[in-house]
């Protein structure tokens, strides 16, 4: 049974965050890692301009602190985007990256865009029991890595169920051509009766797939269609939609086994940050209003229990009112805020292909580190 570490928020004068995190990380076998004179690549999602639920740069200072008292040389990484937007090439991502405080002057670490000027630098690493690919294109900056730290900020997603850190590590380690494979089966389709014509979709489109017809129907062009889902989030009515039944399955597995292919043969540990738990993907240049309170901070050497764990919390909140989940009996305990939000797709058969494939164990023991301050 896999181990996963919590830590609370509640702080006292001589601990704040910071130091709570670094705590948290040493708990769940920081030291353990062979840092010393290894480039450590510390995964993290630098979040696309005009949103703020992306995980702030100080939490990826403090672990480039740990690591560099200990030797190692860790520097901070993303892989460029699918989508258009402010990350789909390295000048623009450094750009943006430095924008939400990623840079090194913050950081203390250089940051590295791991799959190249054009998302088309990687290398192709054996996915050993992969049911969809034999071999997985992971961003040549984390593949040459001796060592892979993943920091995730926990969210809902659109097509995945939620982000954390096998998404991070999956799609957020795969190249661009990578990322074109997993998503090929999650192509969207448009509920004509709740298209009411207005063009965001067209308007989101990087890959000239979405048009309006005469009718101000929209219409998807599946030979185009990369299925990167921006039609999805970009449709305040709910016309863009994921086919569950046909592709979320798909794009779970294979986001699990190129989750296996980002850590092959390095060591590794996880960090997930439920703060700001918003029901939508960093990667829009927006957020929504976080569904349920600030729960904590979680860490494990297994990614795949970290994830359950933090999805059991998460169930265990209160949902917020105030958010896309809305008003809900008993608040909404026990309940899946993502999947009330985005009930069509399910982020469970990811994790399970991940648990069948030997990257971690979903049965897990949650260790708490921390109760409530006393001041």
């Amino acid at each position: 049974m896999s181990r996963v570490f919590f830590t609370n928020l509640r702080t006292r004068p001589n601990q704040g965050l910071l130091q709570k995190l670094e705590a948290l990380v040493l708990a769940a076998g920081l030291d353990d890692l062979p840092l010393k004179g290894s480039l450590v690549a510390l995964k993290v999602h630098f979040g696309e301009p005009g949103n703020l639920a992306f995980l702030r740069p100080n939490y990826v200072a403090a672990v480039a602190r740990l690591v560099k008292e200990r030797g190692g040389l860790p520097f901070a990484t993303d892989a460029n985007t699918l989508y258009r937007g402010r990350r789909s090439q390295a000048a623009d991502h450094l750009a943006a990256a430095a924008e939400n405080g990623f840079s090194l002057l913050p950081l203390g670490c250089p940051v590295v865009i791991a799959d190249g000027l054009r998302g088309q630098d990687y290398r192709e690493i054996p996915v050993p029991g992969g049911v969809h690919c034999r071999s997985a294109r992971i961003a040549s900056a984390v593949a040459e890595a001796d060592v892979l730290i993943s920091l995730s900020h926990v969210k809902g997603h659109e097509q995945t169920g939620f982000g954390g850190a096998l998404k991070n590590l999956g799609m957020g380690c795969g190249s661009r051509e990578g990322k074109l494979f997993m998503h090929s089966d999650s192509k969207p389709v448009i509920r004509d009766k709740h298209c009411v014509g207005c063009g965001a979709c067209v308007a989101h489109c990087a890959h000239g797939a979405v048009t309006l017809g005469p009718d101000r129907i929209a219409r998807i062009d599946e030979e185009r269609c990369v299925g990167c889902g921006q039609c999805i989030v970009s449709c305040a009515f709910g016309a863009a939609q994921v086919v569950w039944e046909h592709s979320g399955a798909a794009l779970g597995e294979r986001i699990a086994e190129y989750a296996v292919a980002a850590v092959s043969g390095k060591p590794h540990l996880h960090a997930a940050f439920l703060l700001d738990i918003s029901p939508n993907c960093d990667c829009w240049p927006f957020n929504d209003a976080p569904v349920t309170p600030n729960l904590g901070m979680m860490a494990s050497r297994d990614p795949v229990a970290l994830d359950q764990a933090c999805m059991e919390r998460i169930a265990q909140a209160p949902c917020l009112a105030d958010s896309a989940v809305g008003s809900l009996p008993g608040e909404g305990r026990g309940m899946d805020p993502f999947h009330l939000v985005h009930p069509e797709v399910d982020w469970r058969p990811c994790l399970a292909h991940a648990e069948r494939l030997g990257l971690g164990s979903r049965m897990h023991e949650t260790v708490v580190l921390d109760g409530p301050a006393k001041v």
